[in-house]
């Protein structure tokens, strides 16, 4: 598509396709103006649907206390079965591969609870640098907890000297060098620092080829990007709601097994009482041996959050309004494509995009490096009205939501930055 710098250009583009944006809560400015909110990899917007489903489940409490549970609508026992189908479309799987339940990283410790059996010879995880340092931070854990060194058991994929994302053929490469010591493939689909999409099938593919598990992060992914992570070969993958799927702040996470591994009930896990067959969860002391679910839901520790759940409702029932990945995707790509565009007009030798050039090695975010006063520059785009985050030492991370950013809102950014 031909850009054009004029704002009227812009403008055109929102009236031919308007996104969902009526759909959200836009904050405001001190101007009272609508901020430009570009932190939806870091948090999403409210949808205005989210306080009414929240109020219909605070009205259940009151009304019914603990009956609740089965109570006519949606009952709070199988609260958690509604999010299957629309997140398993999400992610590119068979319902009976998604669960929705507990946080990002308390997700990543129960895979790899089942799915890092190190042995003598192979013991290692191979990682991205930087990865998210949660992940780091649990990876780690999870090495020493089986008695072993971190230093001598991960395997970190960094960018070549003067790059800033990771080639997917040195990737590949460390697989292939260390293919007899791997255990796990543990990367984020879409880095969090760069926005660099991975090439999550060639990973896969190479990792499977020597029987390596692979683990994927879809934190920056999910709500962002098409996945597919059965036809990928995956074998698990992890994430949160509040960012692209716009959840809300701590909202419930979710997992993806693979069917191979959902429907083996021998595997090691950590075991819960909801990850157990329901036919006999109730009967408790009666029955006290762990049986587990011929699904992901046999990962499934506790009973559902219910008011962490409840604003995951509003978001995906406008996902798929939206017709899903696809067209969000097509407008995502676009969004993205005219901010650099636009970044490219203004010709700055103050600031540097360190995300992949080709629109598909990246998803709805543009990492922008400083080079001078780089704090500087994110503080005078917060106080003329842009939601951007920083991140250490020198990077804003700017990322057009399809949803609800416009082009206008990119065509604004650009012409603040370029005051700046």
């Amino acid at each position: 598509m031909q850009f054009s710098a004029d704002e009227q250009f812009a403008l055109e583009l929102d009236r031919e396709d308007p996104g969902f944006r009526d759909r959200f809560h836009i904050p405001l400015g001190k101007d009272g103006r609508p901020v430009i909110y570009f932190a939806g990899n870091s948090l999403g917007l409210m949808p205005k649907a989210a306080r009414e489903i929240v109020d219909l489940e605070l009205e259940s409490w009151a009304k019914f206390g603990v009956d609740a549970h089965h109570a006519a609508g949606t009952p709070w026992y199988t609260y958690h079965e509604q999010f299957r189908e629309p997140l398993a479309r999400l992610v590119g799987a068979r319902p009976n591969e998604v669960v929705c339940m507990n946080s990002l990283t308390v997700n990543l410790h129960l895979m790899m609870s089942t799915f890092y059996r190190p042995t003598k010879t192979r013991f290692k995880i191979l990682m991205e640098d930087p990865a998210f340092p949660s992940d780091t931070y649990a990876i780690k854990t999870q090495i020493v907890q089986r008695g072993l060194d971190p230093k001598g058991a991960l395997v970190l994929a960094r960018p070549r000297e003067g790059e800033f994302t990771v080639r997917t053929e040195a990737i590949v490469d460390l697989i292939e060098k260390h293919c007899d010591e791997l255990a796990v493939v543990v990367i984020g689909a879409l880095n969090f620092f760069t926005g660099q999409f991975y090439d999550v099938p060639a990973i896969a593919a190479a990792a499977r080829k020597h029987g390596v598990i692979v683990g994927i992060d879809l934190a920056h992914a999910i709500g962002n990007v098409p996945l597919s992570m059965h036809d990928w070969d995956v074998d698990f993958a992890v994430w949160c709601s509040y960012k692209y799927l716009n959840a809300g702040p701590g909202a419930v996470g979710g997992a993806f097994v693979h069917e191979r591994h959902a429907t083996n009930t021998k595997l090691p896990r950590l075991a819960g009482w909801f990850g157990n067959d329901p036919n006999t969860r109730f009967r408790l002391h009666l029955e006290p041996e762990f049986v587990p679910v011929a699904s992901a839901d046999a990962w499934q520790i506790s009973n559902p959050p219910i008011f962490s759940m409840a604003p995951l409702r509003a978001s995906l029932s406008i996902f798929d309004e939206a017709g899903g990945m696809q067209p969000l995707r097509a407008k995502s790509t676009k969004l993205t494509g005219y901010l650099e565009f636009l970044l490219n007009e203004i010709g700055s030798d103050k600031f540097t995009i360190i995300t992949p050039r080709d629109p598909n090695a990246r998803g709805a975010q543009l990492s922008i490096l400083a080079q001078k006063q780089p704090k500087d520059l994110h503080n005078k785009l917060i106080a003329a009205g842009v939601k951007c985050d920083f991140r250490e030492p020198n990077v804003i991370r700017v990322a057009p939501a399809p949803l609800y950013n416009t082009f206008h809102d990119v065509w604004r950014f650009a012409e603040i930055l370029r005051a700046a």
